[in-house]
């Protein structure tokens, strides 16, 4: 008793196709792009009032290039990531699929690579200690997360190992079995649960950089969890026969987060 998988196309118009340098692109407005676009919306509304309240610290001029930069780091370390990290054979015999995005999605740590470096940027543009700018972008990242993931949805990819639960879903690329909608978990873990956790914490600590840690730490653990019922990377599989790629790159982040959470000073912005 499998659910069905809601047949969404997700292609909402396209244009095209054009020729670029010998290969055929076609563009296309899809539901993954539009859910970044909700999320950069929400993101941009909720750091503007946080700006607003900030009795001068911020001026939502700063916050427009805070997400300008930040838009920017999300996309192009995205997807470098994720054909550094997931894909490098199929970059290596044709560089040209760094920018076949229809072809390939967006690696969540190489956007992650690609936010911290806007930001480090930002704190010298803007004069600010560093993570006087992650603490205050932290918060808002699971909303473009959460977003994300129902674009994943759509797209009808990175689903679940198999399952006989009753929430189990057959997706049309995935065989006749039934497999865990992951990315439902992850939106409901890294979107929903992870905001709530970030704006509880962020009300409740004096220390520089510990709203940042918590973020790492939030995320790391949620997508280590979700990972144990991902299907893994068919090019990747598991690494020494229990742990994927995802997992790898999360540990790290569980150490660092909690690293600025026990290690850092009271607020001085």
């Amino acid at each position: 008793m499998a659910l069905s998988f809601p047949n969404i196309d997700p292609v909402i118009v396209s244009f095209g196709p054009f020729n670029l340098f010998g290969e055929s692109f076609e563009p296309a407005l899809r539901w993954y792009g539009f859910t970044y676009l909700v999320g950069f919306v929400a993101a941009m509304w909720l750091l503007n009032r946080q700006a607003d309240r900030s009795k001068g610290l911020w001026t939502r001029d700063q916050v427009s290039d805070l997400l300008f930069y930040s838009f920017l780091g999300v996309i192009l370390g995205g997807r470098i990531g994720y054909v550094l990290f997931y894909h490098f054979d199929y970059f290596l015999a044709s560089p040209m699929y760094l920018f076949k995005i229809s072809e390939g999605g967006m690696s969540f740590h190489g956007g992650l690579i690609g936010v911290i470096t806007a930001m480090i940027y930002i704190a010298w543009q803007q004069k600010r200690p560093f993570f006087a700018v992650a603490d205050m972008v932290a918060p808002v990242v699971p909303i473009g997360l959460g977003a994300g993931r129902i674009g994943n949805f759509i797209n009808g990819e990175l689903w679940g190992r198999t399952t006989d639960m009753p929430w189990g879903m057959v997706f049309p690329t995935g065989g006749l079995d039934a497999r865990h909608p992951s990315q439902l978990y992850q939106f409901v873990l890294e979107g929903v649960a992870l905001f709530l956790l970030l704006y509880w914490f962020s009300k409740r600590t004096n220390k520089v950089g510990a709203v940042s840690g918590m973020f790492l730490v939030g995320y790391g653990v949620f997508r280590i969890v979700v990972e144990t019922v991902r299907q893994p990377d068919a090019q990747l599989g598991l690494y020494w026969g229990f742990i994927t790629m995802g997992q790898i790159l999360s540990v790290p982040m569980v150490l660092i987060g909690m690293y600025l959470i026990f290690s850092k000073q009271d607020k001085q912005q």
